[in-house]
């Protein structure tokens, strides 16, 4: 028989099991609150991580890769794109004079003027982050599945100099709702590794210029030469060489003097820069000599170009503060179709060879011309191309 006065009364029996109640309660939700920061402290890792890449970025091509590739695999995003404010053209230019091609990068979008791209930008004062609407998003995103997007803006000196963007078909990924300071930060440090890629290139490029004319110099021939005939080795493509000489520039230099002639090296050139596609080369190679590679380009397409240049450059004469100047030039042009496994330096010694030696007959043959080489390279005869004077 029990004894009753042993047993808690009814009311503790009820608070005991009350405080059993609150304390698993309590246990489930330091649980919760232990996984949350963990989860936190593997976003903040990751994020750790990325800025590590950007800012470890030691070329251009390489934080845009950093940029693309490397975020969309972090963060495991559905689509992710790359606005850059690029008014002047300078950045594709830095971009191909490190190696690279712009159409390398899909995901990156140059603009002249980011507001005309998207209007949504004409609002974007900070991180935006919510549902998919096609009429805004649609400019900055190539799938139309998307759901929730977040857009980052990158500032430097408080002027927008692009975005990052990510999207996701989950409409729940990003919302108005979720905190977006890590994202901010990171699309800052991409801000000001762009600028300072950006910058480094140029220091680069300052070695491997021209003063005179801003076209490059022949160390950067040389190295560019190597690039583009490797790539002409992949991808079983010509590449064509051009060497152009001003005609009778010693004439020129003792008539109307030296600063006469330096006005009209820097015409040439700039006329030169407006005749050429963004992954042709040009080059002052020495004195009054350019030479020109134009990657993908065999041997008869050279010749036309050649001969655009030549009737370029001799139908109108060079304004200079000497006076009008007529001016000439004689074009050897010549191919390389490089093989694999084929020496890359002796394929391009070469091409210059080649496009040198028919330069000289073109000087032979009267100046103002072209000449299409075909002995240089693959071993057949010297070809008139373009009218001579007579």
């Amino acid at each position: 028989m029990i004894d009753r006065d042993f047993l808690p009364p009814p009311t503790r029996r009820i608070r005991l099991a009350d405080l059993e109640g609150e304390n698993r309660a309590l246990r489930e939700q330091l649980a919760a609150f232990k996984r949350d920061a963990q989860h936190n402290q593997e976003i903040l890792q990751s994020f750790h991580e990325r800025e590590l890449a950007l800012l470890s970025a030691d070329s251009l091509p390489t934080l845009l890769n950093t940029l693309t590739d490397g975020l969309r695999r972090s963060f495991r995003v559905d689509e992710l794109s790359v606005v850059i404010v690029d008014a002047e053209y300078d950045i594709r230019q830095l971009l191909v004079h490190a190696g690279s091609r712009v159409e390398s990068y899909p995901e990156v979008r140059f603009v002249e003027d980011i507001g005309e791209l998207s209007p949504i930008y004409n609002r974007l004062t900070g991180p935006l982050l919510g549902p998919w609407v096609p009429y805004e998003h649609s400019g900055l995103f190539t799938r139309t599945d998307l759901r929730s997007v977040a857009l980052l803006p990158m500032e430097r000196r408080g002027m927008l100099t692009g975005s990052l963007n990510f999207g996701s078909r989950d409409p729940e990924r990003f919302t108005r709702s979720h905190a977006s300071d890590f994202l901010s930060r990171m699309a800052n440090v991409g801000a000001v590794c762009l600028e300072n890629a950006v910058n480094r290139e140029r220091l680069v490029l300052s070695g491997l210029t021209d003063a005179l004319t801003e076209l490059y110099n022949r160390r950067y021939l040389t190295r560019r030469l190597e690039e583009e005939l490797a790539r002409a080795q992949r991808h079983a493509q010509p590449l064509s060489c051009l060497f152009i000489d001003v005609d009778h520039f010693k004439r020129i230099n003792d008539t109307f003097g030296h600063a006469a002639g330096d006005e009209v090296l820097r015409e040439l050139a700039a006329r030169l820069r407006g005749h050429l596609r963004p992954s042709d080369v040009a080059v002052r190679f020495g004195g009054e000599e350019f030479a020109l590679l134009l990657p993908q380009t065999a041997l008869r397409e050279a010749g036309r170009i050649a001969e655009r240049i030549r009737g370029m450059v001799s139908s109108e004469p060079v304004r200079t503060r000497a006076g009008l100047i007529p001016v000439t030039v004689s074009i050897g042009v010549a191919q390389a179709r490089p093989e694999l496994g084929q020496r890359r330096d002796a394929i391009g010694n070469a091409l210059l060879a080649a496009a040198d030696a028919a330069m000289y007959q073109a000087k032979e043959q009267g100046r103002d011309c072209v000449v299409l080489d075909r002995g240089g390279v693959d071993g057949r005869s010297a070809e008139a191309f373009g009218p001579a004077p007579g």
